[in-house]
């Protein structure tokens, strides 16, 4: 019996069977630096299940006091911002701006679901930003008019108190853009990711395990003289 040979670089795994072998060949993760995603839209049992109840995790934008509290806060941030000793007002109201901008991102564009009763609406709301809960995913509403406002209005309050500083200019216009975009209806249910594997499993594509060769030729048919239909009929 002839030896088998290995022809291959890597070593073969063992099988449990005898006289088996499986050969894996790993194929090394690559990841995409941009990648662009768009959720499905909602069946008709999604629908169903967001109103079955109410999401308070979105509905108390369209309190009283809610549209209130933007410019509050803003206001509370400068004046703490301003406390600090040798504070400038170009540099305060770039960090008011930033702050607000980053803080809006955080809140209405990068935590999806809600933090309470999820079950309630069979976990519709789960891969939803809030931004994308207000109004139950409409577009151009008041709430949603409002909150596209306050950041263009900090932005150009921003500019002006900065006395249009080219440097700091183009750090406010970038990060408002930054926080603009998902507002936009086009970009709505997009999800822009960095950083994401092409292949998320990770594990090698495996070939189709074969038997080694045995060291015998494969028989071949033996061959069958013809039978002459004379000589059977003589003979009867």
């Amino acid at each position: 019996m002839s030896s088998q040979a290995n022809t291959s670089t890597r070593s073969p795994r063992k099988s449990d069977s005898p006289g088996l072998s499986v050969r894996v060949v790993g194929r090394e993760r690559s990841s995409s630096l941009l990648k662009v995603e768009k959720l499905n839209e909602d069946s008709q049992a999604d629908v169903l299940d967001q109103g079955m109840y109410d999401n308070l995790n979105a509905e108390w934008v369209n309190r009283k006091g809610a549209w209130l509290i933007h410019p509050v806060l803003i206001f509370a941030g400068k004046v703490v911002i301003d406390t600090i000793p040798g504070m400038r007002q170009e540099i305060s109201w770039t960090l008011v701006n930033l702050l607000y901008l980053g803080f809006s991102y955080l809140m209405f564009h990068y935590v999806t679901g809600i933090p309470f009763h999820s079950d309630l609406h069979g976990g519709v709301y789960d891969d939803l930003t809030l931004w994308e809960q207000i109004d139950e995913g409409a577009q151009h509403t008041p709430a949603k008019k409002w909150l596209f406002i306050v950041p263009v209005t900090l932005f150009l309050a921003s500019t002006h108190y900065t006395h249009y500083d080219p440097w700091l200019f183009a750090i406010n216009l970038s990060a408002l853009v930054f926080v603009l975009l998902p507002k936009l209806p086009v970009f709505h249910r997009y999800r822009v990711r960095f950083m994401v594997p092409d292949d998320p499993s990770g594990v090698g594509t495996p070939v189709t395990p074969s038997l080694p060769p045995s060291g015998t030729s494969t028989p071949t048919r033996q061959f069958v003289p013809p039978i002459n239909i004379s000589e059977v009929d003589s003979r009867l």
